[in-house]
């Protein structure tokens, strides 16, 4: 029986809103001297991603991010004192002020309390989720993020950590979320149900996957 719906957050009920967008980069750059072309905000954020590296123990690590915010900032031209730059527009990532729920997300966790799931919000984040879920009115029974359990998605311990908190089995619990590694897999691996939410249209070859969480219901077989 179904039990519990965990969410990952960053992508999958949230997006970074301007500030953190190609304008926000363009904005932050100018003030460092640096001469950031929003045009290549996209191919120089796909190109840091397939540059991504994880830690080798899944450990929580803050500098991998800034890493990959200064990659992105010289794909977009920076050139000169980029360090600076990123460690700035890292730190924008911990405000919740700084993102937008999508459509979907709201109506979705109210359409699974009504029916008495339990939800829950996992994310690889450094970002205080209590304080998030506060501003953006979500509905949430239990979050955990990698800052304050140590490991990151897809570590089995952060899920079961999560899982813990909620009071449910892995079995009784489905991962909705946006990265086939850290969210699909790493939750598969200790037994819970996976969906992955392909907004993007980057998993054409995924089955059962999601591109709107209006679809979730259908999915869950409750309706």
């Amino acid at each position: 029986m179904l039990r519990a719906v965990v969410f990952d957050v960053d992508f999958t009920l949230a997006r970074p809103g301007p500030d953190l967008g190609p304008e926000g980069y363009r904005a932050l750059g100018a003030r460092h001297g640096l001469a950031l072309d929003p045009s290549l905000y996209e191919s120089a954020r796909a190109a840091a991603v397939a540059e991504l590296k994880r830690h080798p123990e899944l450990d929580h690590d803050e500098e991998i991010w800034v890493e990959f915010t200064e990659r992105v900032i010289i794909g977009m031209g920076g050139r000169g004192e980029t360090r600076a730059a990123a460690v700035e527009m890292e730190r924008r990532w911990v405000h919740s002020a700084h993102f937008e729920l999508y459509d979907d997300a709201l109506p979705a966790l109210e359409w699974l309390r009504e029916r008495g799931l339990l939800i829950g919000l996992l994310s690889n984040s450094s970002r205080d989720l209590d304080e998030f879920v506060a501003h953006h009115g979500l509905l949430a029974d239990a979050v955990l993020t990698s800052h304050a359990h140590g490991k990151t998605k897809p570590h089995e311990t952060i899920f079961r950590a999560l899982l813990a908190k909620l009071g449910v089995q892995a079995e009784e619990a489905l991962m909705v979320g946006d990265d086939l590694e850290a969210d699909i897999e790493g939750a598969r691996a200790i037994g819970m149900r996976a969906v992955l939410l392909d907004r993007e249209g980057r998993y054409a070859d995924v089955e059962g996957r999601l591109d709107d969480l209006r679809e979730l219901p259908v999915v869950l077989g409750l309706v």
